[in-house]
């Protein structure tokens, strides 16, 4: 099943299903051992009846057996003999023997028939009538404990029909022991249960089908704001227009979350697709001025040679180069180029950073505590462009002083690179950061570069787990602080 909704009123409906089956399974035991457990009530009083005349050596034929209440009795001696039946009881099962003609023993009829004059007289009085001979000297008794329980079958009558049979032993005053199997008919055990199961049978088809149409209504009801989603989503892939967005449900359910996630990752994917046209527009248009004069120089340089202008060629060369190196590293970068977890000391990293820029037009001013301590985790050649591109910017931007320091701070060291220039405007501080950005349009570009530096210096701070920030110095111009965290 491809659907959702199938899959849920299905699963639905059968564990509805296991629920009842099994619910309806033990309703039926319990309802049966019930009625089964007072059918068994009924049998034991009537055998305790009898086995109570026979306690008192009453005669099997004067027994009374309550007949007219289809309880059929069956007595039997020691060796399993029938000395005693009920009346139109024709055929018996479950008691033991299947007998149901008395064959009363020699040693039976002596003990319950001698003295008998027929007049019913025993010598009992009322009171022994009604103690049922229990203990009472020159009686016989009647076993105390639990009876038996069988289940079988009788024919009273010629109406053939289940029982429970309860078993009762009872001992004459001459000493001998019977049996009285005494049963209860299972007719209203098994007509409840009928009942029952019949209108299981019926009902749970029934409920089973309500079950499945009402999941199926709620999940196709759940799921419509779903389907919109998948819609929609499909319509932006096939047109490919991300400012597109799905319909957010009114509620505040999972679908409204995930209609909102679907949202935000449709903005973030757009500003990614937007960054990246406006990078791969940008990176053309620098690579094309230097490429453009580049080009210039070598026609007119094959045209006539000694017009050839060779340190211009290499410096747009040189240019073209760095270029290119940086659109690399923002690549990487993008890419999600982890940097190495190499210890370096930053404070020399600076010192072997600045003693490399003999050509500067104004001389760094470093300030790095001798005291050591300030180790750094991460990509030495990374972390030296950071640094460099940072005092490039302060060169840049500079008049007459350019200065560099270290410190520790909250864990971690910070790298502060401040110039005496015209600074940044506090609306503009996040902005030169980003790539291709320069705020001074009438600088030439190459005297200003492509305004990928500080980009990069940010990226490779972030992915150190530092930052870059930048502030007005006091000396007016622009300080930048580098904070990354320490090694340790």
């Amino acid at each position: 099943m491809r659907s959702v909704r199938a899959r849920a009123a299905l699963g639905a409906t059968v564990v509805v299903a296991v629920a009842l089956v099994g619910a309806g399974l033990a309703v039926l035991l319990v309802l049966r051992a019930n009625l089964t457990d007072q059918a068994g009530l009924q049998a034991e009083v009537a055998a305790r009846e009898v086995a109570g005349q026979l306690a008192l050596d009453v005669p099997y034929d004067r027994l009374e057996m309550r007949e007219e209440e289809d309880h059929p009795v069956q007595v039997t001696d020691e060796d399993g003999r029938v000395v005693a039946v009920s009346k139109d009881l024709e055929a018996i099962s479950g008691t033991g023997t299947d007998q149901v003609r008395p064959a009363p023993s020699p040693a039976a009829e002596s003990s319950t028939g001698s003295g008998d004059d027929g007049s019913g007289d025993d010598g009992r009085d009322d009171n022994d009538d009604d103690n049922g001979g229990h203990g009472i000297p020159g009686r016989g008794e009647v076993d105390s404990g639990d009876p038996d329980f069988s289940n079988g079958t009788a024919t009273v009558d010629g109406d053939t029909a289940d029982y429970r049979f309860a078993s009762v032993r009872a001992t004459t005053s001459a000493g001998v022991t019977l049996t009285v199997h005494a049963g209860a008919p299972l007719a209203a055990e098994q007509e409840a249960v009928g009942t029952v199961r019949g209108a299981m049978l019926i009902g749970l088809p029934v409920l089973l089908l309500v079950v499945a149409g009402v999941t199926w209504l709620v999940t196709r009801r759940a799921l419509r704001p779903v389907e919109g989603i998948r819609r929609e989503m499909a319509a932006i892939t096939a047109s490919e227009d991300l400012s597109r967005r799905v319909p957010e449900p009114g509620s505040r359910d999972e679908i409204a979350r995930l209609a909102r996630t679907t949202n935000e990752t449709l903005t973030a994917l757009e500003a990614s697709v937007d960054r990246q046209r406006r990078f791969v527009a940008d990176a053309s248009h620098e690579l094309r001025s230097p490429i453009a004069s580049l080009r210039t120089q070598l026609e007119v340089g094959a045209a006539h040679p000694e017009l050839l202008d060779v340190p211009g060629a290499v410096a747009d060369t040189v240019r073209l180069q760095a270029l290119a190196a940086d659109l690399l590293l923002l690549a990487r970068l993008d890419a999600g180029e982890r940097p190495g977890r190499t210890t370096l000391d930053l404070g020399a990293l600076i010192h072997e950073e600045v003693s490399q820029r003999t050509g500067d037009r104004i001389p760094v001013a470093v300030s790095v505590p001798d005291s050591g301590g300030f180790e750094v985790a991460g990509s030495r050649g990374q972390l030296a462009r950071v640094i460099g591109n940072l005092l490039d910017n302060a060169e840049r931007h500079a008049e007459r002083a350019v200065a560099v320091s270290l410190r520790a701070e909250r864990g971690g060291v910070v790298v502060a690179v401040t110039d005496d220039g015209t600074g940044v405007p506090p609306d503009e501080r996040e902005r030169i950061f980003e790539r291709f950005v320069r705020l001074d349009d009438a600088r030439t570009r190459d005297e200003g570069g492509a305004g990928l530096g500080l980009a990069i210096a940010r990226d490779v701070a972030a992915r150190h787990g530092g930052r870059l920030t930048v502030d007005g110095a006091p000396e007016g111009g622009a300080r930048f602080e580098l904070w990354l965290p320490s090694a340790g």
